[in-house]
This record gives C-alpha cells, structure tokens and sequence, in this order.
C-alpha cells in the first residue's frame, strides 16, 4: 500500500538535527526505499511554511523536489468538508488540510503516516487507515482491514450523500 506522509513525519526526518534518530524518520527512510511515499501539495506548503532562512528553505525544497505531488481535484475538497462536517458533528475536531489529506488518502486508497493522533480519532468514523509500524517488527497497515474500510465507505457515502445542508 502506497503511504501519504504527514508533515509531522516530514518534519522529523528533515528538519531536525541528522545526528538524532528517530524511530518514525527510519520508517521514512524505509518507505522512501520501497518506492511507496506520496505528498500533497497543502503538506509541501506546511513543510516549507515558516522557514526563516533562505538557505534552509533552499535545502528543503531541494530534497522535496524527488517527490511530486499528487494531483488534487474537486471533489477531494468537498468530501473533506464533509469529512469535517461528519467528523465534527461526532465530537472531532481537525483541520482543513487533516481533512483533505484525509480525503485523498480514501480516494487513492493510501495509508496516512502522521504522528499526529487526530488521525487515530478521525479513523473511528471515517474510512483511513493510519500506517503502524514497529520499530524491531515487520511494519503494518492498521487498524482496518478491508471490510471494515469498504463498509466505512459505502457508511459515509450513504450518509453524506443524503445530509442536507
């Protein structure tokens, strides 16, 4: 299964001190082996966002540059917000862009490799799967199988499809 990285991932593994390992930066570094790591550009801009020097910046966007993003379309954007709209009506809180990372990730069908546990939260009633890995073990795609995701889907298209605004 192909992984969209979170800017939390990014962050770890390109922004900090290469002298400091990381469990989550090695799984990085493994995913990025097997081929299977894809970006959005919301995760670019938040990667890249808030850099004070020129030169760090510079170095950043040229290690990004091997990843192109995927390419977002409309109805990425509305089943985000209704993603939100879902999610929020159930007590859950995030943002636009955990949204729309969110909302690619069941369209493409990928994993979402994030440290931030929002995600663990929209998973209880949204069709994603969160990437788990250990750090000594065999990685794996949790906590969903295939069924509960299908049956996760087809619950949110009917759902969201018949709300009213």
């Amino acid at each position: 299964m192909r992984v969209l990285v979170d800017t939390s991932i990014w962050s770890l593994a390109l922004r900090r001190s290469g002298s400091v390992q990381n469990p989550e930066a090695e799984e990085l570094k493994r995913l990025i082996g097997h081929h299977v790591v894809e970006i959005i550009g919301p995760i670019r801009q938040e990667i890249l966002s808030g850099v004070r020097e020129l030169g760090q910046f510079e170095h950043l966007e040229s290690r990004l540059v091997v990843f192109p993003d995927l390419p977002l379309q409309s109805e990425d954007y509305v089943t985000a917000a209704k993603m939100f709209n879902l999610c929020r009506k159930k007590g859950i809180q995030g943002s636009n862009t955990d949204f729309l990372i969110c909302a690619v990730a069941v369209r493409r069908d990928l994993a979402i490799f994030t440290t931030d546990g929002d995600f663990r939260l929209f998973a209880k009633c949204l069709p994603i799967v969160v990437h788990e890995f250990k750090t000594k073990a065999k990685p794996q795609l949790v906590p969903y199988g295939p069924q509960t995701r299908r049956r996760k889907r087809r619950a949110l298209s009917a759902g969201l499809s018949h709300r009213s605004t």
